[in-house]
C-alpha cells in the first residue's frame, strides 16, 4: 500500500526537496498539488509534471496525507483542514505564526486522531543522531552550555513580509536549533533574551538575530539566527553546535558533508551535498508513521514549543529584557 500524498502549497523553497524525497520513496505516490498562484502554480507543473489541483477540498478528496509548503501565515487554516478531512499533515516549519493558530493544529490533529509532523530535517541528521548519542552515553558530562548557529542569506519574497512569514531571520531559522536542543536536554527552556537589527538588507523585518537561552537544568545556549550572510551564500545548511559539558566538548557542523558552490550565477540553495540527506530521512519517517503507525518524531507540539521559544524572543526583543518562555 503507497500512501497518496497531495502538496499544499509550492510557495516554500523546501518543496523540491520534499517531492523529490516522496517521488523516490517507494510507499508514497505524488497524487497533485494545490497552489492559489496561477504563476507559481504553472512553474511548478512544468517542473515537475504534477497535476494541479483547482481547490483545497478537491486534492484533499483524493489523497491519504498532505505536505504543507505554504507561507507560514497560512500553516494553520491548510492544516487544519486537512486534519478535520481526516488526513496526516506534514508541515512546514514554523508550525504556524501564532500560539493560538498552533495550538489549534495540533487539537484539530488529535481530535482527528491522524499525524501533525512538523518538518524539522535537523533532527535526522545522521551527525545530530551520533551527538546525541554521545551525550547521552555521558561521554561529556552533564551539559553545561551550546553555542549554536544557523545562519544563511535573506531568501527574499514572502519570508521579508512579516504579515506572511510572522517575522524575519528569528522565527525561520530559530526553530531548528530550539527543538534540536530541546530535544539534545530533554527539557523546556525557562527563558530567552533576544537582540534583533536590520541593518544588513534594509527590511522591516529583522535580518539579524542573536539569542540566549536557559533551561532548568542551568544549561544555556547561545545562538545566532540571522541572514547575515552574502547574496550568494547558501539560504540554508549552515547549522553548526558545540556542546559543552563537565568533561568535554563536542563540536558538530551538520552539513559538513557537502559541496558548496558560491556564484552569482547560482542563486538558489547554492548547495550540491552528498552523503546523508536529512529531508529524505525526514519524509520516510512521515510516511511510516502513516502506514505503520511507526512513532511521530517531530510532532506537532515539537513545532509548537520550538515556535514559542522565537515568539518569546521577539517579546524580549520589544520589551528589552529576557522573556519567560
Amino acid at each position: 500500500m503507497n500512501l497518496r500524498v497531495g502538496i499544499l502549497s509550492t510557495a516554500h523553497m523546501h518543496v523540491g526537496s520534499y517531492v523529490h524525497a516522496l517521488g523516490e520513496h517507494d510507499q508514497s505516490e505524488i497524487i497533485g498539488f494545490f497552489d492559489e498562484d496561477d504563476a507559481r502554480a504553472s512553474a511548478f507543473a512544468t517542473r515537475t509534471g504534477l497535476t494541479r489541483y483547482a481547490t483545497v477540498e478537491e486534492l484533499l478528496g483524493v489523497v491519504d496525507a498532505v505536505v504543507i509548503t505554504a507561507e507560514n501565515a497560512r500553516h494553520a487554516e491548510l492544516s487544519i483542514a486537512a486534519s478535520k478531512a481526516g488526513k496526516h499533515v506534514l508541515c512546514e516549519k514554523p508550525l504556524a505564526t501564532s500560539k493560538a493558530d498552533g495550538e489549534a493544529m495540533v487539537a484539530a490533529a488529535e481530535a482527528a486522531g491522524k499525524v501533525l509532523m512538523t518538518a524539522f530535517p535537523c533532527r535526522f541528521h545522521p551527525s545530530y543522531a551520533r551527538l546525541k548519542e554521545r551525550v547521552r552515553a555521558g561521554d561529556i558530562g552533564k551539559i553545561e552550555a551550546i553555542c549554536a548557529t544557523n545562519r544563511g542569506t535573506s531568501p527574499g519574497g514572502w519570508f521579508v513580509d512579516g504579515a506572511l512569514a510572522g517575522g524575519g531571520a528569528m522565527i525561520d531559522h530559530t526553530v531548528h536549533v530550539a527543538d534540536l536542543v530541546r530535544d539534545l536536554l530533554g527539557e523546556e527552556p525557562a527563558t530567552v533574551h533576544a537582540t534583533t537589527n536590520n541593518i544588513m538588507h534594509g527590511r522591516d523585518t529583522e535580518d539579524c538575530a542573536m539569542l540566549t537561552m536557559t533551561f532548568p537544568s542551568g544549561a544555556f545556549v547561545t545562538l545566532d539566527s540571522s541572514w547575515s550572510r552574502p547574496g550568494n551564500f547558501k539560504t540554508w545548511g549552515d547549522v553548526t553546535m558545540n556542546v559543552v559539558g563537565e568533561k568535554g566538548v563536542i563540536e558538530l557542523d551538520m552539513f559538513g558533508q557537502a559541496l558548496d558552490v558560491y556564484a552569482d550565477t547560482a542563486r538558489g540553495l547554492g548547495l550540491s551535498g552528498f552523503g546523508s540527506d536529512a529531508d529524505a530521512l525526514m519524509v520516510d519517517s512521515f510516511v511510516r508513521a502513516c502506514l505503520d503507525g511507526a512513532p511521530v518524531v517531530t510532532t506537532g507540539y515539537d513545532g509548537l514549543r520550538a515556535m514559542e521559544v522565537a515568539l518569546a524572543a521577539y517579546e524580549s526583543v520589544r520589551q528589552v529584557q529576557p522573556a519567560t518562555v
